[in-house]
């Protein structure tokens, strides 16, 4: 049985009776669920003795930066219960990093997460992890709605914290590098009422920016993308007139969809004169590659920081 419930999105003849599930920019088809779910597995990238150490180590990590740093945690963003975010205040003055975290939309919160707040804090910066609804509570239309009140919530909040408002990164690993994308194309103004450039920079990690193929996949009981989300929640297609400086970056241990899904948003992004910049982290996953956060002198950390004057 194929994933799909609710889409028919258009489909592609490949030599009469075989038909494209979905179809690169560069050409590569995926006729079968078969093919496609390989390419976005990202928990069978790894083993599964690593897989579990993976998660040990977050879950571990996350208690204890909890426990050894200063912080306020489950401050409601929004109107819903799932709409919650853990506050780790830097110094006085000092930037805000806002990090959405991953999951497919469908699984953890901000408690496995913690972990990332170390650099950044140790250099200054307040950073602050929400959690948010999910699939299939909620719909992906939900989840970005949540991700863009985070954001109005930290511009009006974070002066309260000792942060600079003015000097916001939005930061997301994985489906939460889908919600920075998706946040980069918000009329603050219009739909807020509050300044245009309300973020300073924002990072992308190993994202997903073209949600055509996932409907094709094991993902899709849980997501339950019905095809006008799809189009809708892709930010490749729709993307914004005026942006910051975008810094997309994946390990070098990922799958070649999920690389070129970097890739392609990245030169999307730059063929519309948007500033954006594509660097790699060779030895790592899809998962490890957050480590760095924890140290204050990790490029990613470095880079995360000098987007907060860009």
């Amino acid at each position: 049985m194929p994933a799909v419930s609710t889409v028919s999105p258009p489909t592609a003849e490949l030599g009469g009776t075989v038909r494209a599930l979905y179809e690169t920019p560069a050409g590569r088809r995926f006729s079968s669920q078969e093919e496609l779910d390989p390419e976005y597995d990202i928990e069978a990238t790894v083993p599964p003795s690593e897989f579990e150490s993976i998660v040990g180590r977050f879950v571990g990590d996350s208690a204890r930066a909890r426990e050894e740093l200063d912080c306020e945690l489950n401050i409601p963003y929004g109107p819903t219960k799932a709409e919650r975010l853990d506050v780790f205040p830097g110094e006085p003055g000092g930037p805000v990093v806002v990090f959405i975290h991953g999951g497919y939309w469908k699984i953890l919160t901000s408690a496995e997460f913690s972990f990332v707040a170390r650099g950044p804090v140790a250099r200054g910066a307040t950073v602050i992890v929400p959690s948010y609804a999910l699939c299939p509570s909620v719909t992906i239309d939900e989840i970005v709605r949540q991700h863009r009140a985070v954001i109005a919530w930290v511009h009006k909040n974070a002066g309260d914290f000792g942060a600079d408002p003015q000097r916001l990164v939005a930061v997301g690993h994985s489906a939460g590098a889908h919600g920075v994308a998706m946040i980069l194309g918000t009329d603050w103004t219009h739909d807020y009422g509050l300044p245009a450039e309300v973020v300073r920079g924002a990072c992308a990690m190993s994202g997903l920016f073209d949600l055509r193929p996932l409907p094709y996949t094991f993902v899709q009981p849980a997501l339950q993308l019905t095809w006008d989300q799809v189009l809708r929640n892709s930010p490749i297609l729709d993307l914004p007139r005026s942006a910051p400086p975008l810094l997309v970056t994946h390990g070098g241990r990922q799958t070649a969809e999920f690389v070129r899904q970097s890739v392609d948003f990245l030169a999307a992004w730059q063929g519309e004169g948007l500033p954006g910049e594509y660097w790699t982290q060779p030895g790592c996953n899809h998962f490890d590659e957050l480590y760095p956060f924890a140290d204050p002198d990790s490029e990613i950390t470095n880079r995360v920081l000098a987007l907060a004057s860009g």
